[in-house]
């Protein structure tokens, strides 16, 4: 499978004796199976979402800017376990805001779901960060979300473009290595 930028994907089966990740989260890898690209960081990092009441719309299905509120959170989960927090961002005078979101909503979610959110780094360079997500469905592995998100270094002080500092690179190459 080829996405839109060329990208082969090919579906990560890590060792299912894997019980837990960094994360904390039991470690649905080995069940379900995730996009990860030939480039980028290879292990996703898992956020389990349970689906209540109030991400229901007038359709009876999660509503879908739940869904980018989600990566939203997702994103962040995994920038801490990275050791990013917003004030190390505050103390490097930097932002991080979206360029673009691609999302693609696949199947709905309902009310009782179990849901797992899977975040991983493809790439950064200079000035930008490449990031994946993948939602699926835990009783059945069925993929209900994806998004790729292009995300620019900015000076928070004023928001113009900026280069991606070198304290911030090395938190980015735990997950993914630059290059």
């Amino acid at each position: 499978m080829t996405d839109t930028r060329g990208h082969k994907n090919r579906l990560s089966t890590p060792t299912a004796g894997q019980e837990v990740v960094d994360n904390g989260v039991v470690d649905c890898v080995g069940v379900l199976n995730w996009l990860v690209p030939e480039q980028g960081q290879q292990h996703p990092f898992l956020l389990p979402i349970n689906v209540t009441s109030d991400a229901i719309d007038h359709y009876g299905h999660v509503n879908n800017a739940v869904y980018l509120k989600w990566l939203e959170e997702a994103g962040w989960a995994h920038l801490h376990q990275l050791g990013i927090t917003l004030e190390r961002y505050g103390a490097w005078d930097v932002a991080m805001v979206v360029h673009r979101h691609e999302l693609d909503y696949v199947a709905p979610a309902h009310e009782g779901d179990e849901l797992i959110m899977a975040t991983w780094l493809e790439c950064h360079n200079r000035i930008s960060v490449f990031r994946r997500f993948e939602l699926k469905r835990i009783r059945d592995g069925k993929t209900l979300f994806k998004a790729y998100s292009h995300y620019v270094c900015t000076y928070m002080s004023n928001g113009k473009a900026r280069r991606i500092p070198k304290a911030l690179t090395e938190c980015y190459d735990l997950a993914c290595p630059s290059g």
